[in-house]
């Protein structure tokens, strides 16, 4: 990605080769047309916008020559009599001139926003969509992104401080899909570690380490039975923010299966690619932290981060094991694929010591979640007043989650004839991401708020990108998560 630079102004710039003006395109009732903007679009009105190749559907752009050798870069905003021009959809717009705009360094957005929600949605959904990952290509094979600059006309003002927020979130969403893009050959519990103490430094974050030994010393069973049939050893990180004055407490827990092959019960082939983003929840609390240190919120926040690698092997844990929990409840383990659920109990039964105000966790934790809900929306469980809070965060950021019940009866379901409970239910297929948040609802107090969040649907968008949203590690539910620290920093 390209370091941007965004600033508004209420005067627009002349037009000079190598400067794209967007301008937005609306159909109404009397047809397609330019949206009111500053700049003079007066040589397109000799023509016909659909003549030009211009589409008012959202997102779709068309480029037109403007005057000096400039570019008009005709924006769709949608029907009036269908598409609501809200922040959400200023949000999406701002990505896909990002997207669409990469090879142009010098770009002015005059849309006419006249709503401080809408500008600020948009300015976000620029840095956000500002975003392209190459991995290991070889530079030949990579275009590289002129896209540095960009100007949004208007006769709003837009402060510092909002311009830093946006640009400390996005860069934590661009952090969060670095991390799992990462190739799992070079992305493993160490080298995750490795990651989190980088990327802390100079924060104030204290940074807490265990390894394979200390795991055993302190009676984590679960991250270390899913991490032993790997040659690269589990890892538990406790990474935490504590600022002076903070009264209430967020704990964030994480999945960080940084390749998942499914163990002795192995999956098949073709589920088994992209199993690197399996640690996208560990990623997602991590870089959460690092952002609401850098924004500086009054309010302590611990991310514990449950690192393994899920191998078959010789080492690895069996079908029939039973794992004993940090907590003491005991797990018999019917299918070494549900492995998630078993390094996040050790997590949440760790987080929960220090009886923290809210612990969330987030986690790719069943394929049962996309059957439900799809790829975009994040499921959500837990009791109401977590959820409650998730909800509202997830509204204020524009990401999507929906809340699902955890209904009683399928909590047998989980009863084991050997230990305190059983991971999974063999043979069962219905209800799987509710059968999950109830498994993890066992190592919570009910007296602590919980809430649980299966993002394996938006976690990685395996099809083309759209909005802000790119190809492959999202970041999704991070700016969720740090709009939930917000909401607790303003707390009584």
């Amino acid at each position: 990605m390209s370091k941007l630079a965004i600033n508004v102004s209420n005067k627009v710039q002349a037009f000079k080769k190598g400067t794209a003006f967007v301008i937005g395109v609306r159909n109404s009732s009397k047809g397609m047309g330019l949206t009111t903007s500053k700049t003079d679009v007066s040589v397109l009105s000799e023509h016909d916008l659909e003549h030009l190749g211009a589409n008012f559907n959202l997102e779709s752009m068309s480029r037109v020559a403007a005057p000096n050798g400039a570019i008009f870069a005709l924006l769709g905003l949608g029907d009036s009599a269908v598409e609501k021009l809200n922040p959400d959809a200023y949000r999406a717009l701002g990505g896909a001139i990002a997207r669409n705009l990469k090879g142009i360094a010098q770009v002015v957005v005059d849309l006419g926003i006249t709503k401080q929600d809408d500008l600020l949605a948009l300015i976000e959904g620029i840095q956000l969509g500002n975003y392209e990952y190459n991995g290991l290509k070889s530079k030949a094979n990579v275009k590289p992104i002129a896209f540095s600059k960009v100007t949004v006309i208007t006769d709003l003002k837009v402060t510092a401080a909002n311009l830093s927020r946006i640009q400390i979130i996005a860069g934590a969403v661009q952090s969060t899909r670095d991390l799992v893009n990462t190739p799992p050959n070079l992305m493993y519990p160490a080298a995750m570690v490795k990651e989190v103490q980088s990327a802390s430094k100079g924060l104030g974050l204290s940074i807490t380490v265990w390894d394979e030994k200390a795991l055993a010393k302190d009676g984590f069973g679960g991250i270390l039975a899913v991490g032993m049939g790997s040659s690269r050893p589990p890892r538990l990180v406790k990474l935490e923010y504590r600022p002076k004055g903070a009264k209430n407490h967020l704990a964030l827990v994480g999945k960080g299966i940084t390749f998942d092959t499914g163990g002795l019960s192995l999956k098949p082939a073709e589920s088994m690619v992209g199993m690197k983003y399996d640690m996208t929840g560990a990623a997602t609390a991590f870089q959460s932290v690092v952002a609401i240190a850098k924004l500086g919120l009054p309010v302590r926040v611990t991310a514990w981060l449950c690192l393994a690698e899920n191998m078959p092997s010789g080492t690895a844990q069996r079908p029939d094991d039973v794992i004993k929990i940090r907590n003491g409840k005991t797990v018999e383990v019917l299918n070494t694929d549900a492995e998630g659920r078993l390094v996040l109990a050790d997590g949440l039964s760790v987080a929960a010591e220090a009886k923290p105000d809210l612990i969330l966790d987030i986690a790719t934790l069943t394929g049962a979640a996309t059957i439900a809900l799809g790829n975009r929306y994040a499921g959500l469980m837990g009791d109401e007043k977590a959820v409650s809070a998730v909800q509202q965060a997830a509204k204020n950021t524009g990401e999507l989650v929906w809340h699902m019940p955890l209904p009683i009866e399928l909590r047998q379901l989980l009863n084991s004839d050997v230990a305190d409970i059983a991971n999974v239910k063999i043979g069962n297929r219905a209800g799987g991401m509710l059968i999950g948040g109830h498994f993890l609802r066992e190592f919570v107090p009910s007296t602590i708020a919980w809430a649980h969040l299966d993002v394996a649907g938006p976690a990685d968008n395996g099809g083309a990108a759209y909005g802000y949203t790119p190809k492959g590690g999202t970041g999704a539910i991070l700016r969720t998560m740090v709009e939930v620290a917000s909401g607790l920093a303003k707390a009584k």
